[in-house]
């Protein structure tokens, strides 16, 4: 290696996502990770118990400098007093503004979870599975200002299974974000890389997911709701209303796990309930889905054979 090693580094990141990556850097002798940027504690679940980002934990356990601001552009002179060659970013969750991008003499480099141009933004995990793209992958690019637009340094491709969730493909691309992340940025320090900008007439979008996004319209294609059940689990889930009419009470259930074999039943209300080969299944716009677990509000999720024997009269009536 060259004299411009080791790489002095500031590693901007927060979620589960970002700690493969992270780990990566810790583990090469030829990065120093001088700090680790990421978002505030923030409370978390029913009782709201202030919780750490994951990036927090794994910088404190090697004791590695933590900064949590709640704008980054709060530690720019932080940033600047400790002159870091490149900053890398995983996940981290904030634009980072022009004048903190022009701080490391080697930029910022940044994995993101699609083969860009395609599903820039926040959800692209859970974009392929919704639109059934066949494959997706990592891309290791140049962060400049804009949204994941700037150039590609590389990007590898995995293809993405029948029974692929957004839980599963979170795991496989931090994965692979990391094995390939350590090469990258050593050949683009050294110049054996050409970035290559991005066709940004080819680009699509995945905005940040809501709670509403999970709201299921059984006007639409069985398909695409499988599709949906796989892409948003864990967050936000699919769930819909039941009006359960020996309680006289409108409740939201989630359906966590669908059957991948759709039902090719057109007979049906929609979003009415029914039983097939004692399975439970709805009825969808086109064809008819068999829910394979489920969740009531504020219970266990269970499967639906456990959900039918305390829920019976859940048979016959209509999800909305």
């Amino acid at each position: 290696m060259s004299n411009r090693f080791p790489i002095k580094i500031i590693f901007a990141g927060t979620p589960d996502f970002a700690v493969p990556g992270f780990r990566a850097l810790l583990a090469d002798k030829d990065f120093k990770i001088l700090s680790a940027i990421t978002q505030p504690d923030k409370p978390v679940g029913r009782k709201q118990i202030l919780t750490s980002p994951a990036i927090k934990t794994e910088a404190q356990k090697n004791n590695i400098p933590v900064w949590q601001p709640n704008k980054i552009a709060d530690i720019k002179e932080k940033i600047r007093e400790i002159n870091p060659d490149l900053a890398v970013l995983i996940a981290y969750g904030q634009i980072i503004p022009q004048e903190i991008l022009d701080i490391p003499r080697f930029g910022w480099i940044n994995i993101h979870g699609s083969l860009l141009p395609r599903w820039r933004g926040a959800a692209c995990v859970q974009a392929p599975i919704l639109a059934n793209d066949k494959k997706t992958g990592i891309t290791i690019m140049k962060i400049e200002k804009g949204l994941d637009t700037g150039p590609i340094l590389k990007q590898t491709e995995i293809k993405i299974s029948p029974e692929e969730t957004a839980e599963t493909l979170h795991d496989k691309l931090s994965s692979l974000g990391a094995k390939i992340l350590p090469g990258v940025i050593k050949d683009c320090v050294e110049g054996k890389i050409e970035p290559k900008p991005q066709n940004n007439s080819e680009a699509s979008y995945a905005p940040t997911l809501k709670k509403e996004d999970g709201k299921i319209d059984w006007q639409k294609k069985a398909e695409e709701i499988e599709r949906m059940a796989r892409a948003l689990n864990p967050w936000p889930g699919t769930w819909t209303n039941w009006q359960d009419k020996k309680s006289c009470l409108r409740r939201q259930v989630k359906i966590k796990k669908t059957e991948s074999k759709i039902l090719p039943i057109n007979k049906y209300k929609l979003g009415q309930t029914f039983l097939h080969n004692n399975q439970l299944a709805v009825q969808c716009g086109q064809d008819a889905l068999v829910i394979k677990t489920l969740q009531l509000e504020g219970k266990n999720e269970m499967t639906a054979q456990d959900f039918l024997r305390g829920y019976k009269e859940i048979v016959g009536q209509t999800l909305n």
